[in-house]
C-alpha cells in the first residue's frame, strides 16, 4: 500500500485526484486559449489527452486503497473505479476522433476539449457518488458541459436545435430527480445511500413515500440513459449534434448514468425491489422494442445509431431488473463493450460524413468496401458486435445479460430480448450489404483516407471489441469483483 495512504486526509484527496486533474487541465486549456495563438489550437487535443491519461493513472492509483472520501460523500470502490476507467477511456477515444472533424469544420479550439474534460469530471463524480446531493452535482456538471458541446457549432441550425432540445428536456428530467431527492430526505432524514437503506429497512420511513420518491428519481435516470418512454430526445439530439460529440454522449455520459442508476437502486432502494422491478421490467422491454423497431426504418446513419443506442439501454436494463450480483456484473461488462463498439462505429461515421456531415445516409456508404476496404472492415466489426455475433464483445455482453435474467427467473424478458436482437440484426446487416454489395454512390470521388486520430480510435476500439469477444474473462472477473457492493 502506498505510504501516502497512512494519512487519512491525504488519502481522501488522492481518491478525488482524477477529478482534480481533469479540472486543472480543463482550466489550463481555457487559459491557453486566451493567451496562445493558432499553434495552441492545433495542439489542444494533445493537452487534453495528457490530462485524461494522467487522470486514468490517478484512478488506478486511487483504486489501490478503496474507501470513502469527504465525510462519505464519495465512495471509491471497485465499482466506482471500473466506471471511472470506462468513462476516461471513452473520453480518450472521443478526443482522438475530434481534431480532424473540428479542423474540417473550421471550429478547432481549446474550449471544446475543456468542455469534454469538465463533462468527464461530472461522470467520474457520478461513478463514485455515495450521496444523492453529490449525484445531483455530478449530473449537472456532466450535463451542462454536454449541453454546450451539443450546440458547439453555433452557426449550424442543427446544432442549435440539438442543444436546445437537450437542455430543455434535460432540465425537466433533472427537476424530477431533484424532487425525488427532496422527498427522500424529507421521509428518511438522510441523503446518504446507506442511510436511506437503513431508514427503509428499519421501518422508520413510509415505504409508500420512499417508493414514490424512487419513482421520481427513476424518471431522471431513465432520461439520462435514453430509456422509454423518456427517449424521444435521443434521435434528434444525436443527429443534430457534431458527430464527435454524439460519439461522446452515446458512451461516457450513458455509462456514468447507468453507474449511478445501479448504485442508487441496488443500495438505497434495494429493499423496495419488489416495487421497482416490475416497472423496470416494462421499461426494459419497451426500450428494446421501441429502439429496434424505430431503427429499422431509419435512412440516416446517426439517427439509426441513436435508436440503436436506445435499444442497447434496454438490454442493460434487463441486467438491472435481474437485481443480482451477476446482473450487475453483466451490465458492467456490457457497458464496457458498448463504449468501444459504439465509439468505434461513430469514428467511422465521422470519417465518411465529411464536411458539413453531407454523406450520412445509408446509401452514401454504397461501395465503401471497394473504395476503402480498411474502413469498411473495421465498421463491419462494430456492426457485428452491435448485433451480438460470436467472437465480439457484443455477443458475450448479451449472453451474460440474458443469463442473469434467466438465473433470476425472468424467462419471458430474456426471450423477448432475444427476439429484439433478431430484429436488430436486420438494420445492421443492411448497412453491411450496402457497403459490400452496392456500387459506389454519390460522394465517392472525394473520400479521403482515415485521419490519424480517427484511424487510431477505430483500431483501438476494434481490438478491444475482438479481445473482449475472444477472451472476455479478464473484464468479467473485474466486473464481478466490483459488483460486490450490491450484496
Amino acid at each position: 500500500m502506498p505510504a501516502s495512504f497512512d494519512f487519512p486526509v491525504l488519502a481522501e484527496y488522492i481518491r478525488f485526484l482524477p477529478e482534480t486533474i481533469l479540472i486543472l487541465f480543463g482550466t489550463l486549456l481555457m487559459v491557453l486559449e486566451g493567451v496562445a495563438g493558432e499553434g495552441h489550437r492545433r495542439n489542444s487535443h494533445m493537452v487534453a489527452l495528457v490530462g485524461i491519461f494522467a487522470a486514468f493513472a490517478a484512478a488506478c492509483y486511487a483504486s489501490l486503497d478503496p474507501g470513502p472520501a469527504f465525510n462519505n460523500f464519495l465512495l471509491v470502490d471497485g465499482f466506482g473505479s471500473f466506471f471511472r476507467v470506462l468513462v476516461l477511456s471513452a473520453g480518450v477515444l472521443a478526443v482522438m476522433c475530434s481534431p480532424a472533424y473540428l479542423q474540417r469544420e473550421g471550429a478547432d479550439s481549446g474550449e471544446y476539449y475543456a468542455l469534454m474534460l469538465y463533462s468527464m469530471v461530472g461522470q467520474c463524480i457520478l461513478a463514485t457518488a455515495n450521496e444523492l446531493i453529490v449525484v445531483f452535482i455530478g449530473l449537472e456538471i456532466s450535463s451542462i458541459a454536454t449541453y454546450v458541446l451539443a450546440g458547439y457549432l453555433r452557426d449550424d441550425k442543427r446544432n442549435n436545435e440539438s442543444a436546445m432540445k437537450y437542455f430543455l428536456l434535460g432540465s425537466f428530467a433533472t427537476a424530477f430527480l431533484l424532487y425525488g431527492v427532496a422527498w427522500v430526505y424529507g421521509v428518511t432524514g438522510s441523503t446518504n445511500l446507506d442511510g436511506i437503506r437503513k431508514a427503509v429497512q428499519s421501518g422508520g420511513a413510509s415505504q409508500e413515500v420512499v417508493a414514490f420518491s424512487a419513482a421520481l428519481m427513476m424518471v431522471g435516470f431513465a432520461f439520462k440513459v435514453s430509456a422509454a418512454p423518456f427517449q424521444a430526445w435521443t434521435p434528434d439530439v444525436y443527429q443534430g449534434a457534431p458527430a464527435p460529440v454524439t460519439a461522446f454522449m452515446s458512451a461516457g455520459p450513458k455509462a456514468a448514468a447507468f453507474a449511478v442508476f445501479i448504485r442508487v437502486f441496488m443500495t438505497a432502494f434495494a429493499s423496495l425491489s419488489d416495487r421497482w422491478e416490475p416497472i423496470l421490467w416494462i421499461l426494459a422491454l419497451a426500450t428494446m422494442t421501441i429502439g429496434n423497431f424505430a431503427a429499422v426504418v431509419q435512412t440516416n446513419i446517426k439517427r439509426m445509431l441513436a435508436y440503436s443506442s436506445i435499444a442497447h439501454a434496454g438490454y442493460v436494463l434487463v441486467a438491472i431488473v435481474a437485481h443480482s450480483e451477476t446482473g450487475t456484473a453483466a451490465a458492467m461488462f456490457y457497458l464496457a463493450g458498448y463504449v468501444f463498439m459504439n465509439l468505434g462505429a461513430f469514428a467511422i461515421v465521422i470519417h465518411f460524413g465529411r464536411q458539413g456531415e453531407r454523406y450520412l445516409q445509408v446509401n452514401d456508404l454504397s461501395g465503401l468496401g471497394q473504395r476503402q476496404p480498411m474502413a469498411a472492415a473495421i465498421f463491419t466489426v462494430f456492426l457485428l458486435s452491435l448485433i451480438g455475433v460470436p467472437l465480439t464483445s457484443g455477443f458475450f455482453g448479451k449472453f451474460y445479460i440474458f443469463k442473469a435474467a434467466i438465473d433470476s427467473h425472468l424467462y419471458w424478458l430474456a426471450v423477448l430480448g432475444l427476439l429484439n436482437s433478431a430484429v436488430a440484426a436486420y438494420y445492421y446487416l443492411r448497412v453491411i450489404v450496402v457497403m459490400y454489395f452496392h456500387e459506389p454512390g454519390r460522394g465517392s470521388e472525394d473520400m479521403m483516407e482515415l485521419s490519424p486520430g480517427v484511424r487510431w480510435a477505430a483500431l483501438v476500439s476494434a481490438v478491444m471489441v475482438i479481445v473482449m469477444g475472444v477472451a472476455p474473462s479478464w473484464v468479467l472477473r473485474t466486473a464481478t469483483a466490483s459488483a460486490a457492493f450490491s450484496r
